[in-house]
């Protein structure tokens, strides 16, 4: 990469909307944000505003290239909330609808009708690589069209655009000149085939959504037009797109089949890089495409965990326990370790490998001794359980011995959540300098098809770890306390009827 470009991630999570500049060595030269209003209208339903995401990618774009002085921006690329629905006008790009946010459990009653279809969850499976769950896009674009007068018959007529957050970003960016979307966030929708690299019609059929609401599928690394000159001062090429998981393990630089990496934000995500030919689960993970780059498909298993560091959230804003996320840390280290709390965090249900809708929160183990300390510990511990969840369905699946986890995210930067990962898993855990991976992987993926960016072999040699946790907790402990989770887990499943 020549030492006068630069590279402009646009990061739009659940939230909040970040645009980050990159120099030619992937170092940051600027993070510009803003937090993300959620709506709930009722309860188990999630919504956000889809033109206040794109005010808020426009003007953290700006904040950013302001900091390149003048410098040439060379591509961007756009990494994204997956699952998340909009449909909008094509005439006028308005949205018809607030987007259903992919925690939204609305749709529950829908994929209930499909699953008792004789045969369809097992196609949806064989092709999709996916189970029949609201968390998808499909049931959400279903539900759109049940519930607005005229909708359907609009969208058979192909006056009607459907995108995840990605293709309604670069809709706008290029003024309406591209309604396209990569191959990581198709494979999210519960729409399209993993084998052929098409959009299903005989799922589009079963679950009455027109294909003209569809975008065009793309390579992840691809011409996706040029943005508006209006908008940043001159035409900037978009070079790249990937859902945010799959972005996270391109910047983790996890090209081998084997490598793992888990992202700790809102929820919690860990995909093993499982080479070029799709892996079947029989333990509920999710089978998805890593990238296609180049015309090379890459494919990985993915455990979902839906609420990770919302629980931290949960603990500041809803019972006032913390002032800051970071509290959590010190109020960790002091609590009393002879306490036994199991904090179930099924606000939304619960994921991989249970993917139980129903599963409501649960903590278990309170005693009148319990405070602010031991529930900040409880909360911090069930993201390493749930990630020994999904590790142990890993290694059953894939068969191999997974030793290692990169980790990334907000809830990385925490030292007492990453040494009980490594501890209750057992695993290396491996934290880069920068937690910021899966901007790095659209801005990587970008400057790859620009040709500005080594190939990824290169950039597999380069990634370097600049902390690791190991392994501390004996055997017998990690036992007791993994036997302890499982019972929380059941009661949780028993007293929601999951």
């Amino acid at each position: 990469m020549s030492a006068k470009d630069y590279l402009l991630a646009i990061d739009q999570g659940t939230t909040s909307t970040r645009a980050i500049l990159f120099d030619a060595a992937g170092g940051i030269q600027r993070i510009a944000r803003r937090e993300l209003r959620q709506i709930y209208p009722q309860p188990g339903w999630v919504e956000h505003d889809p033109e206040e995401i794109w005010q808020a990618v426009v003007a953290t774009c700006r904040e950013a290239i302001a900091a390149a002085d003048g410098r040439p921006v060379a591509a961007i690329g756009i990494t994204n909330q997956r699952e998340t629905t909009v449909l909008w006008e094509r005439a006028d790009g308005r949205p018809v609808h607030n987007a259903i946010v992919w925690q939204d459990r609305r749709t529950a009653p829908i994929c209930d009708a499909w699953r008792a279809v004789v045969g369809l969850e097992a196609a949806v499976a064989a092709r999709t690589g996916l189970v029949i769950d609201p968390y998808f896009s499909a049931s959400k674009i279903r539900w759109l069209i049940d519930n607005i007068d005229g909708l359907d018959a609009r969208a058979r007529a192909g006056d009607i655009a459907f995108g995840t957050i990605d293709s309604w970003l670069l809709w706008r960016l290029t003024g309406g000149a591209q309604h396209r979307s990569d191959v990581t966030n198709c494979s999210r929708t519960m729409l399209y085939d993993l084998h052929r690299f098409a959009w299903d019609e005989g799922l589009l059929d079963a679950f009455g959504i027109p294909d003209r609401l569809l975008p065009e599928v793309c390579d992840t690394g691809a011409d996706y037009g040029n943005t508006l000159p209006a908008l940043f001062g001159s035409a900037i090429p978009i070079a790249g797109i990937a859902g945010d998981q799959q972005a996270a393990l391109i910047g983790q630089a996890c090209f081998r089949p084997g490598m793992v990496k888990s992202t700790y934000g809102t929820g919690a995500f860990a995909l093993v890089h499982t080479g070029t030919a799709p892996a079947v689960s029989s333990h509920k993970l999710l089978t998805t495409i890593a990238y296609r780059l180049g015309g090379a498909t890459a494919y990985a298993l993915e455990g979902s965990i839906f609420i990770a560091g919302a629980a931290v959230q949960w603990l500041r804003d809803r019972l006032g326990v913390i002032a800051t996320a970071a509290e959590t840390q010190a109020l960790a280290a002091r609590a009393d370790p002879r306490q036994r709390i199991y904090f179930v965090p099924g606000f939304a249900g619960l994921g991989a490998p249970h993917w139980a809708t129903a599963a409501r929160g649960t903590i278990c183990g309170l005693t009148a001794e319990c405070g602010p300390a031991e529930l900040a510990r409880a909360t911090l511990e069930a993201v390493g359980y749930q990630t020994r969840d999904l590790i142990g369905a890993m290694q059953a699946d894939s068969g191999l011995a997974i030793d290692a986890l990169r980790v990334d995210g907000g809830l990385a930067a925490n030292d007492w959540a990453m040494q009980f990962l490594a501890d209750i898993l057992p695993a290396r855990i491996e934290r880069p300098a920068s937690v910021e991976t899966t901007a790095w992987g659209a801005a990587y993926v970008a400057g790859l098809q620009r040709g500005l960016c080594p190939p990824p072999d290169e950039m597999t040699i380069r990634w370097r770890a600049d902390r690791v946790f190991a392994p501390q907790m004996p055997d017998d402990e990690r036992a007791e306390r993994s036997a302890g989770w499982r019972r929380a887990v059941a009661a949780a499943l028993t007293a929601s009827g999951a």
